[in-house]
């Protein structure tokens, strides 16, 4: 290796270099990962900040939930980052969606428990 070693050593280390372009939209993909986690860890403090009209075990629940799938967002930016440049290094097939199904089945869930708390 001619130039400076760069971290993942496992995603880098294996495979050619990408066009630039598909490696920087796929970190762009990851920082929009980051941004949502952000905001899921946000709505789940707020919850519990701002006391909304609902039980308290539903309101900590779904402020728990929130923090949760925050968390998961996170990791699923660094695996899919990870898992889409090695990808891209190695000529392969792009993989799959990862744990987007499971955020975004947590986050419908969460708001439908605190919409039918809101009303109840």
């Amino acid at each position: 290796m001619t130039g400076p070693q760069r971290f993942p050593h496992s995603v880098y280390r294996l495979g050619d270099e990408p066009d630039p372009r598909f490696s920087l939209a796929n970190e762009r993909t990851s920082l929009a990962w980051i941004r949502t986690s952000l905001a899921l860890i946000a709505l789940g403090v707020a919850l519990e900040a701002l006391q909304i009209p609902t039980a308290p075990p539903i309101r900590l629940s779904m402020a728990i939930l929130f923090i949760a799938l925050g968390a998961l967002a996170a990791v699923q930016s660094w695996i899919g980052w990870s898992r889409v440049e090695l990808s891209l290094r190695l000529a392969k097939a792009l993989p799959g969606a990862g744990f987007t199904a499971v955020i975004a089945t947590g986050a419908l869930i969460g708001a439908l428990v605190i919409v039918v708390g809101l009303l109840v």
